[in-house]
C-alpha cells in the first residue's frame, strides 16, 4: 500500500512536469489524434478504428470487465447502432514521454441501440503509444457516472 501511493505521489508530480516539457507540436499532435479517434468512433468509422486502435489493447468498459480490440471495435460499429454527437468536458490531454499520452474527459453518450434510445454519462481515459509516424490507443478505461442533474 506504501509503495502505491509513493508511486502515485511520483506520476502526480512528475505528470504536470512532463507536459510543461512537451513539445508544443507533440501536444497537438496528440490532441488531434484524440480528436479524430473520437470522432471515429462516433461514425462508426471500422477502418479508421482498425488503424488507430493497437492489436494489444487492453479495453475496460463501464462495469470493470477487461476486453480487447475486437470487443472495443464490435461494441462501437454495430449495424444497429447509432451515436448522437458528444460535447467533451473536463477535457485533459497530457504527454506520458515523446511517445506516449492519456486523453481523459467526461461525456454524455447517447443514441440508439436495436432502435432503443440510450442515454449514458461516461468518464474515459484513452492511453495512446507512438507508433510510426502516428498514434494509437493502447488502453482505454470507461468509468460509469450518474445521470446529470437535469
Amino acid at each position: 500500500m506504501r509503495g502505491t501511493i509513493m508511486i502515485a505521489l511520483a506520476f502526480g508530480m512528475t505528470a504536470p512536469a512532463l507536459a510543461a516539457d512537451a513539445p508544443a507540436d507533440d501536444v497537438a499532435s496528440l490532441r488531434a489524434f484524440a480528436d479524430a479517434f473520437d470522432a471515429a468512433q462516433i461514425a462508426q468509422d471500422r477502418a479508421a478504428l482498425e488503424r488507430m486502435v493497437a492489436d494489444d489493447l487492453v479495453f475496460i468498459d463501464g462495469s470493470g470487465k477487461r476486453y480487447g480490440k475486437a470487443f472495443f471495435i464490435d461494441g462501437w460499429t454495430g449495424p444497429d447502432d447509432d451515436y448522437d454527437p458528444v460535447t467533451l468536458t473536463d477535457r485533459v490531454i497530457l504527454p506520458l514521454g515523446k511517445d506516449a499520452g492519456l486523453a481523459s474527459a467526461e461525456t454524455v453518450l447517447s443514441g440508439r441501440s436495436a432502435g432503443k434510445p440510450f442515454r449514458a454519462r461516461i468518464r474515459f481515459t484513452d492511453i495512446f503509444r507512438r507508433n510510426g509516424d502516428s498514434w494509437q490507443a493502447t488502453y482505454i478505461h470507461v468509468t460509469r457516472m450518474a445521470p446529470e442533474d437535469k
